[in-house]
């Protein structure tokens, strides 16, 4: 299957009141795949957010074809949404430590999946120490996150049915030490699908 055949696909599973930033619509997907601008059709299909739930199968297509089109990245973006649709999505607002504060960091954060940091979600061990668990952090609209910075991440857990309590509004910290090197607060926090459990994903670029 070629890269059109495999973007008309992934158009086909979109219902036509689907929509994206600036009032994009699906017709434009078509008009783009006519014109043979597979790249822009790729990234509009990829930024249709508003009146669909995504049908099984939509970012596995997006990903073949990012990935016969080269976009590293963008493959990278739909095999991480496709990841979070059997495992749950959580997004939070996060703020990294400034450089000279209580974190070692110095240099920004990659933001394309690559970090695996541990977390403080609230759980606890026996001994009442937290119970620190990893998860990969993908941060939304920008390819990195600098100390001092805020920015919308989300994070797909190693064990996602230990993050089942997370609620919007509660807190969460990040740890690449003892000492929190960042904060922040849950956004939202959608339980995965309910068939069965979900590998965890091996992000492939950096920032």
């Amino acid at each position: 299957m070629d890269v059109v055949a495999m973007l008309e696909a992934a158009r086909l599973l979109v219902p036509e009141g689907a929509a994206g930033e600036g009032d994009v619509t699906v017709a434009d997907v078509w008009d783009c795949l006519a014109h043979d601008e597979w790249e822009v059709a790729l990234g509009l299909l990829e930024e249709l957010r508003e009146g669909w739930t995504t049908p099984a199968g939509f970012w596995a297509e997006l990903a073949r074809a990012a990935a016969m089109l080269r976009l590293e990245r963008s493959e990278a973006w739909c095999r991480w949404r496709e990841y979070e649709g059997r495992a749950g999505v959580i997004r939070a607002e996060l703020a990294l430590e400034p450089v000279g504060g209580t974190s070692f960091r110095r240099t920004p954060m990659p933001g394309a999946g690559v970090m695996r940091p541990l977390w403080d979600i609230g759980s606890r061990r026996p001994d009442g120490a937290p119970d620190l668990l990893v998860a990969c952090m993908w941060v939304e609209y920008a390819r990195e996150l600098a100390p001092g910075d805020r920015a919308v991440v989300r994070l797909l857990p190693l064990t996602p049915e230990r993050w089942l309590h997370l609620a919007p509004g509660d807190r969460i910290a990040l740890h690449e030490t003892a000492v929190p090197g960042g904060t922040g607060t849950v956004l939202e926090a959608r339980p995965p699908a309910p068939a069965g459990r979900a590998l965890r994903p091996e992000p492939r670029v950096g920032a």
